[in-house]
């Protein structure tokens, strides 16, 4: 997904409007601005339907909830929208996430930046989301971003620390290759 450019607007609009407006696509709300999101080209769509495919098939047995391209209200003043979040299973369903997610999860778009999107990351962690991953299809590297620092990966399996959500790397990225 993305980290956006802040689209100039005339003036600020409030968080009840932008959530009673529909966008397509849809975008991000910060501090009062709209902010759109890089989407659209074929290896970031390929690569968060692999994602959210891989979670999804194991939603029950890990006990979670898997959905792409949700509001997500991280302050009371920014509305994200994060490639996949994972929930807990059970978990009341809600129009926009109010809670904080188990993982959310991103994919790099080619007009994107690790730095950029670290600053996305971090609206998740301040609302209390344990771990992002962030995934690059052009360095096929992914990241996991904590309160206390991001790491890269070019192999091995993601671990989802006191669940059992996992991800092989090297499988997230062979859809790339097919």
């Amino acid at each position: 997904m993305a980290a956006a450019s802040t689209t100039a607007v005339s003036s600020l609009i409030s968080i009840e409007q932008y959530l009673n407006t529909d966008y397509r696509p849809d975008v991000d709300y910060v501090d009062g601005y709209i902010e759109e999101r890089n989407l659209g080209e074929f290896d970031h769509g390929d690569l968060q339907l692999e994602i959210g495919t891989l979670l999804r098939i194991r939603q029950k047995e890990w006990a979670i909830r898997v959905v792409t391209e949700t509001r997500m209200r991280v302050s009371p003043t920014r509305v994200r929208i994060p490639d996949v979040c994972v929930i807990e299973a059970g978990r009341k369903r809600e129009p926009v996430i109010l809670h904080p997610p188990l993982l959310c999860i991103e994919v790099l778009s080619p007009r994107d930046s690790l730095k950029a999107m670290r600053k996305r990351s971090q609206d998740y962690l301040d609302m209390g989301v344990p771990q992002i991953w962030i995934f690059d299809p052009s360095t096929r590297t992914a990241h996991i971003c904590t309160s206390s620092r991001m790491t890269g990966h070019t192999d091995g399996i993601l671990k989802l620390p006191g669940t059992q959500v996992e991800l092989s790397v090297t499988e997230v990225f062979a859809t790339l290759d097919a």
